[in-house]
């Protein structure tokens, strides 16, 4: 009988687990290749910010993995903002999609991989309304004043990335 209650308690506790996990990404892939050490790969490439995120695993125990954002060309305009998830604190109420889970293993620690989590949060830019001809215009004056008044909204991309599992003593 004292078994049959833990197994209960530990049956109501695991949806309570699986709350603390991420939400479903938007882009579902599986995890990379496993990666050498000191070998630099592409991550993931976000157009709209003109930005890839690499990385690299050191092989070194205090910092086993290198992240750095990269610029895709010099010529690209950037319509959207790359931000720090640790400094925006991306969540599902603030208007932020869980977009993608980047998992890259280590091919020397196998119980050691890199995560980048990456959230987007769309603009609220939207064409104007019809006017009395069927016609969506935009005149000068009124885009002025409404630009004036508000700053507009660009999509914005929080990247968060970090090192999991267990490290390996080498």
């Amino acid at each position: 009988m004292r078994h049959a209650s833990r197994s209960l308690l530990l049956l109501a506790l695991v949806p309570c687990l699986a709350l603390a996990a991420d939400p479903k990404p938007e882009i579902t892939r599986p995890a990379s290749t496993p990666q050498a050490d000191g070998k630099a790969h592409t991550l993931r490439t976000i157009p709209e910010a003109c930005a890839r995120i690499e990385g690299q695993f050191t092989g070194q125990a205090a910092d086993p993995y290198k992240f750095t954002l990269a610029r895709t060309s010099a010529n690209c305009q950037p319509r959207a903002r790359l931000v720090d998830a640790a400094k925006v604190k991306p969540s599902t109420k603030g208007g932020w999609i869980f977009n993608d889970v980047i998992r890259v293993p280590s091919a020397s620690c196998k119980s050691q991989e890199a995560v980048v989590r990456v959230w987007r949060k769309p603009a609220d830019a939207a064409p104007p309304d019809l006017d009395a001809q069927g016609r969506s215009r935009i005149y000068l004056k009124d885009a002025t004043d409404k630009a004036k008044a508000k700053a507009p909204s660009v999509p914005m991309f929080a990247v968060a990335m970090a090192v999991e599992g267990k490290g390996c003593n080498k």
